[in-house]
């Protein structure tokens, strides 16, 4: 009996004991393992280093710790200039092979997955991405005046190219990354008789070319060549194109610092006179220094504050006399807020200070520092359930410039942007969108610019629909119908009505 129940212990121990030794670390990987070619073709291709000499001890077999310690070793330093996606592959069966290895030397097997994942994504160091627009307009009005032209086309309809772009970017190393973006040119054509826009030409020219380089100096963040700024956005404060001074580009250098409440950011760049310039009128012949200084505080999850300044300084050998003189010099500083009442509400405002220099006295009776401010209830459809909503109120001081387009999502300048308009002006503006499922959105919007001391008050409604065919495929229908009264001259102004549909693709 006594040997009987040693014999029964002896056959549990051993039973038991099994497991541990078929997961036993210490065990040598066969000299015909598959894995050992696999290695030895990754460190041949520089991707996978050997042991901490640097050598591979290859007329000898190795343990299968030692197997996972050159697996894990080599996932954290692996030059992804070299990696293949046959070399991927590779790695992953590796992972999987030695997962138990792996997780005895404490190596989270999910974060190589993860890895393996990014691996994927960066082979060879470049991405390429894109979007296309083309946009079909049939206008109402097609008047040939130019003092009562149609406010969306240039004859019956327009075709449009609106977006071609093409993005790459090549990752140099863990820190350096270069990014372009090839696009339709920026610019615009305008009929001669009848004074409405055209699409301009469909020329192809490189919109962005700049290197991101993380972590420069001190925690410091740098892009270098030709860049966009949008600050106006990072903070939420329009959802109708465009912003009011951001969300251009510039050539120069732009410096970032994060820090523990929020982010420090610094630019000088300079823009050549190609494009018309509305802070001096739409002039094209001035080019222009461009600085800007900007720090967010982001106090918690409700509450965030930024102050914003931005200074075109324009060369002055070519002279530009605007109804209000010549300027030489525009500044703009602003501080905005932000207040979350929860995630999906939000109340949000800005204040504006204009500065004009001028390269003579500036014009008797005009203000060389207006201001201005805007107010935003931004409610997301989580908290409505059918709908978001979007309130905005604007107030506009006479001369005050803006810089772009607002509210010109279709393609009429409902707010007056030239520095020669001398009445004070306010904005209501309305949006509301309808996500039905992942197929259907619907929309809506109305904005009305009314001036004072003036008859030149405008409105404008919205009414649209998009489907997505695919997640990367839309198409949208939309009407909008403007009601417009009098030009500065007091010459009366036909209203108009314009009719688009836009195909979208995201690739």
């Amino acid at each position: 009996m006594k040997k009987f129940c040693a014999l029964l212990a002896v056959v549990a121990l051993v039973a038991f004991a099994a497991p541990a030794f078929a997961a036993n670390p210490f065990m040598d990987v066969p000299m015909n393992h598959w894995a050992y070619d696999a290695v030895g073709q990754l460190a041949a291709r520089g991707i996978l280093s050997g042991y901490p000499d640097g050598t591979y001890k290859g007329n000898q077999p190795i343990t299968r710790y030692e197997m996972a310690s050159v697996i894990a070793r080599g996932m954290a330093v692996i030059d992804m200039e070299k990696a293949s996606k046959q070399d991927v592959e590779m790695l992953k069966r590796l992972v999987v092979e030695f997962k138990d290895e792996l997780d005895a030397l404490g190596v989270k097997v999910d974060k190589i997955d993860s890895r393996v994942a990014v691996l994927e994504e960066n082979i060879g160091g470049w991405k390429f991405w894109g979007e296309f627009e083309f946009d079909v307009k049939y206008g109402d009005k097609n008047t040939a005046s130019a003092v009562d032209p149609g406010a969306y086309t240039r004859g019956d309809a327009d075709y449009t190219l609106g977006k071609y772009r093409l993005w790459m970017s090549k990752k140099v190393d863990d820190k350096i990354t270069f990014i372009a973006r090839l696009g339709k040119a920026d610019s615009v054509l305008w009929d001669a008789t009848t004074g409405a826009a055209d699409s301009g030409t469909d020329a192809v020219v490189w919109q962005r070319y700049y290197i991101d380089v993380k972590d420069m100096f001190w925690g410091v963040d740098m892009m270098a060549g030709l860049w966009l700024t949008d600050w106006e956005g990072d903070d939420g404060l329009y959802t109708m194109d465009d912003a009011w001074f951001t969300d251009f580009t510039t050539k120069g250098f732009y410096l970032s610092k994060a820090f523990g409440m929020g982010e420090f950011a610094a630019f000088v760049g300079r823009n050549d006179a190609t494009t018309a310039d509305r802070l001096i009128g739409g002039t094209r012949d001035r080019d222009s220094q461009n600085y800007g200084l900007r720090v967010k505080f982001n106090f918690n999850e409700q509450f965030n504050f930024a102050l914003n300044g931005i200074v075109r300084d324009y060369d002055y050998p070519a002279i530009n006399t605007l109804a209000a003189g010549t300027t030489d010099k525009v500044s703009v500083f602003w501080a905005n807020f932000g207040v979350n009442f929860t995630p999906s509400i939000a109340f949000k405002g800005a204040y504006f200070m204009q500065a004009y220099d001028y390269a003579v006295a500036a014009p008797a009776g005009i203000d060389d520092s207006p201001k201005a401010w805007k107010a935003i209830l931004d409610v997301k459809q989580d908290a409505l359930k059918f709908t978001s909503l979007w309130l905005e109120y604007a107030k506009l001081d006479a001369n005050f410039a803006l810089a772009n387009s607002p509210y010109g999502d279709y393609g009429y300048d409902v707010v007056k942007e030239t520095f020669s308009d001398v009445n004070d002006r306010t904005v209501w503006a309305i949006k509301a969108e309808q996500k039905w499922n992942d197929k259907w959105t619907t929309f809506a919007r109305y904005v009305k610019a009314e001036q004072d001391n003036s008859n030149n008050d405008q409105k404008l409604w919205t009414l649209g629909a998009k489907y997505y065919y695919t997640p990367a495929l839309s198409f949208e229908l939309a009407y909008e119908s403007l009601d417009r009264e009098v030009n500065d001259a007091g010459a009366a102004l036909t209203d108009d009505s314009v009719v688009r549909f836009r195909t979208h693709l995201r690739f």
